[in-house]
């Protein structure tokens, strides 16, 4: 049976519309399109589309833009059919559709994140708890109390336990052996690091150790201590420990290598933060390729910080990379064209529109309000009176003629600025939404769903040259 889908915009964006879907192939699918007689599609709102959508005509499916919002199930119900958000640009309608693969499915992935409080003895419990739900709110799968070799940690047990109360898996990261017993007898998930040496803790405790080398770089020593935990029958993680830059990190790469190859059934973890904490780089890109050569060696936890405030967003990142991964190898493909949240600097396709394109959008607006879009070719802004198109904010200044129009002026201000920056590094712009920087920055608060037609684009202050 065919499925009709009824595609809802607006009138700037019909033309548009009809151009990518004449171009698409959908098998078993027939299309229309509906205008619901407003200029800017994503000014639709919950309420407009069902007052001007009074027959939909016997489709199976409505697909509406994707910068609308609004809360989509009571259209369905109104309705009585599936109501669906497309994607914000028109030209990613074929990746909607599956047209250029399949849509990812991210919500799979088998990397335990351990996310350190490296200043746990300072903190007291209330503040531990806080912490601890900000980085779960991250990705975090398990709070590692990180102590410090020469602060006392009067209330470990208390932390452990009010963590294990609130529901959260917990690690205790110490050098000294009265730390490590007193976390695990308290109940911590897992002791942070054990060696060949103290390697009688572990026989104390229920709590999984965490296995190092005795010495730095020294393998053998870590390979006798996963031997005796395998001859006792007991669960641990094997940590070769990753080295920073220039302090042997080529050579700690080469011992993962190496224990996966000998030991292909072993847990294993890798401290990230050694790398994203010890080197001056954005961290989304370390942690990309870490968490691609973590995928590669099945190594299915990590160790992560956010100390330093370049790493600020090093769980977000974790988290992100890891699914990203995930889903790569389970389809065999490059990690590319999958999400777009660890690119936060560039975008793989950021001017989905070009000059000519743009031009012709600017000819068919017959009122005052400036439209402003980016191409390579530079800002454009433009209303019913012309097109103009500069690379600087401050060269389209004397031509708006808004200086006795304070609030306009603010406006216009804000959204060039943004489109500057968005033409300087090769970024998406969209007017009145602020810059998209992937995962780097905490996802948006959700957007009220009660749907008035003061949305997007109307906090435009109107401007009508006399």
């Amino acid at each position: 049976m065919c499925e009709h889908i009824l595609f809802l915009t607006g009138q700037l964006a019909e033309k548009p519309l009809l151009r990518v879907l004449e171009r698409m192939d959908l098998p078993g699918r027939t299309w229309s399109v509906r205008q619901l007689g407003v200029k800017v599609a994503a000014l639709m709102t919950v309420d407009m589309i069902r007052r001007r959508l009074t027959d939909p005509g016997g489709v199976d499916r409505i697909i509406i833009p994707g910068r609308c919002r609004g809360d989509l199930d009571e259209l369905s119900r109104h309705f009585g059919i599936p109501v669906e958000r497309g994607p914000e640009e028109l030209k990613d309608l074929p990746r909607y559709f599956g047209l250029e693969g399949p849509v990812p499915d991210l919500s799979h992935y088998d990397v335990r994140i351990f996310a350190e409080i490296v200043d746990a003895p300072c903190r007291s419990v209330e503040g531990i708890l806080e912490e601890a739900a900000a980085m779960r709110s991250e990705g975090a799968d398990v709070i590692d109390l990180g102590c410090l070799p020469d602060s006392r940690f009067p209330h470990l047990d208390a932390s452990v336990r009010a963590l294990k109360d609130a529901g959260y898996r917990v690690s205790v990261d110490s050098m000294q052996p009265e730390e490590l017993l007193a976390g695990g007898r308290a109940g911590a998930d897992f002791l942070l690091s054990l060696d060949e040496e103290n390697l009688w803790i572990a026989a104390e405790v229920t709590s999984i150790p965490v296995l190092v080398p005795h010495r730095p770089g020294d393998l053998a020593s870590l390979e006798r201590a996963m031997a005796r935990m395998d001859a006792e029958g007991r669960p641990y993680i094997a940590d070769p420990i990753l080295d920073p830059i220039h302090f042997g990190f080529a050579d700690s790469l080469v011992r993962y290598h190496r224990l996966r190859e000998t030991h292909p059934q072993a847990s294993i973890m890798m401290g990230v933060g050694n790398l994203t904490e010890l080197t001056e780089a954005d961290t989304a890109g370390i942690n990309a390729l870490l968490m691609g050569l973590i995928s590669e060696l099945g190594i299915t936890n990590i160790l992560t910080t956010r100390v330093s405030p370049h790493c600020r967003s090093a769980i977000r990142e974790a988290d992100l990379a890891r699914r990203i991964m995930s889903w790569a190898r389970r389809e065999g493909s490059l990690p590319k064209l999958i999400d777009p949240g660890l690119t936060a600097l560039h975008e793989r396709r950021p001017f989905p529109y070009d000059a000519e394109e743009i031009r012709e959008l600017a000819a068919a607006v017959r009122d005052p309000n400036f439209r402003i879009q980016v191409s390579a070719e530079g800002i454009h802004l433009y209303n019913r009176d012309g097109l103009m198109t500069f690379d600087d904010p401050f060269d389209f200044y004397l031509h708006l003629g808004v200086e006795q129009d304070g609030g306009h002026a603010f406006y216009l201000g804000v959204e060039l600025a943004r489109a500057q920056i968005a033409l300087q590094l090769g970024k998406g712009y969209v007017q009145d939404q602020p810059l998209r920087w992937g995962c780097v920055l905490p996802p948006p608060a959700p957007m009220s769903s009660a749907g008035t037609e003061a949305v997007g684009p109307t906090r435009q202050p109107k401007r009508t040259r006399s």
